[in-house]
C-alpha cells in the first residue's frame, strides 16, 4: 500500500463521510435535537471528523518521508486536532471543506467554472450553519435564524457586506475572515478563467488565419510550377542551366 493508493481508494468514501458529516451537524444547528436524537447526532459528528483524523494518521504513515510530509501538512494536522477542544470544534468543518476539496479537485479538473460553483454553494451553506450555531445565543446577536446567515454569507462572501448583519462574537469575525478571503479567492479563480478562455479564443482565431494563409501561399507555390512548366514546354522556349524555362527569340541567329 502506498499513500497514492489510500488515497485513490478513500477519497470518495470520505467525500460520503464528508456529506454525513455536513448534513448531521446542519440537522443539529437548525433543529436544536435534545435527547437521544441529540446525542445521536453528536455522535455521528464525532466519528465523522474521528475519520478524517485516521486518514491524516494513514498518509504520513505511508509517506515516503515522514518528517517532511508532517512539516508540510501543519496546518491539516491544526485541523484535525485542534477541535478536541470544545471553543474550537467548528474546525471540524475545515476537516470536511479539506476532504472535499480533494475529491471535486480530482473528479472535475479543468473543469474550472464547475469546481468554482460548487465550491461557492458548499462554502456558503457551511458559513451560514456556523455562523448560526455561533452567534444567535448571544443576547447582542443580529444573526438569529438561517435566512439571517444565509444572507450574510451571500454578502460576505461577494464583499458586498451591507452591514445589516454582523457576527459579534470573535468566532463569528473568524468566519467572517475565512469567507471573504474565500470569497476574494474564488473571484479571482473566476476573473482567472475567463481571461484564459478569451486567450484561447484568440489563439485559436489567429491559428486558424495562419492555416489559411499557409494554404493560400502553397496554392500560390502550386500556380507558380504551372506556369514554369507551361513555360518549358512551349514552343521557341529553352531550359536554363538553373533549369528555368528561357523563351528564345525567333529568327536566325545573328
Amino acid at each position: 500500500m502506498t499513500q497514492e493508493r489510500w488515497i485513490a481508494l478513500t477519497e470518495w468514501p470520505l467525500a460520503v463521510v464528508g456529506v454525513v458529516f455536513i448534513t448531521a451537524y446542519a440537522v443539529e444547528v437548525l433543529d436544536e435535537p435534545a435527547g437521544v436524537y441529540g446525542r445521536l447526532l453528536e455522535l455521528t459528528i464525532w466519528v465523522s471528523w474521528a475519520t478524517f483524523v485516521v486518514d491524516y494518521l494513514v498518509r504520513l504513515i505511508l509517506s515516503d518521508n515522514r518528517s517532511r510530509w508532517f512539516a508540510r501538512h501543519l496546518p491539516e494536522l491544526l485541523i484535525v486536532a485542534l477541535p478536541v477542544l470544545r471553543p474550537l470544534r467548528l474546525l471540524r468543518l475545515l476537516a470536511v471543506l479539506a476532504v472535499l476539496h480533494r475529491v471535486t479537485g480530482r473528479a472535475i479538473r479543468g473543469r474550472v467554472l464547475m469546481f468554482t460553483v460548487v465550491t461557492v454553494l458548499v462554502l456558503i451553506f457551511v458559513a451560514s450553519l456556523a455562523i448560526l450555531d455561533t452567534e444567535r445565543d448571544r443576547a447582542d446577536a443580529t444573526i438569529r435564524t438561517f435566512g439571517d446567515a444565509l444572507w450574510w454569507s451571500i454578502t460576505t462572501i461577494t464583499t458586498i457586506g451591507y452591514g445589516d448583519y454582523s457576527p459579534t462574537t470573535l468566532t463569528g469575525r473568524v468566519i467572517a475572515v475565512g469567507l471573504m478571503i474565500g470569497g476574494i479567492s474564488l473571484i479571482g479563480v473566476v476573473t482567472a478563467t475567463i481571461a484564459t478562455w478569451i486567450v484561447e479564443r484568440v489563439n485559436e482565431d489567429d491559428e486558424a488565419n495562419m492555416v489559411a494563409t499557409r494554404k493560400q501561399i502553397n496554392a500560390l507555390h502550386a500556380e507558380i510550377r504551372e506556369l514554369r512548366a507551361d513555360l518549358a514546354r512551349a514552343p521557341g522556349a529553352d531550359t536554363a542551366t538553373d533549369g528555368s524555362a528561357v523563351p528564345v527569340a525567333d529568327g536566325p541567329a545573328p
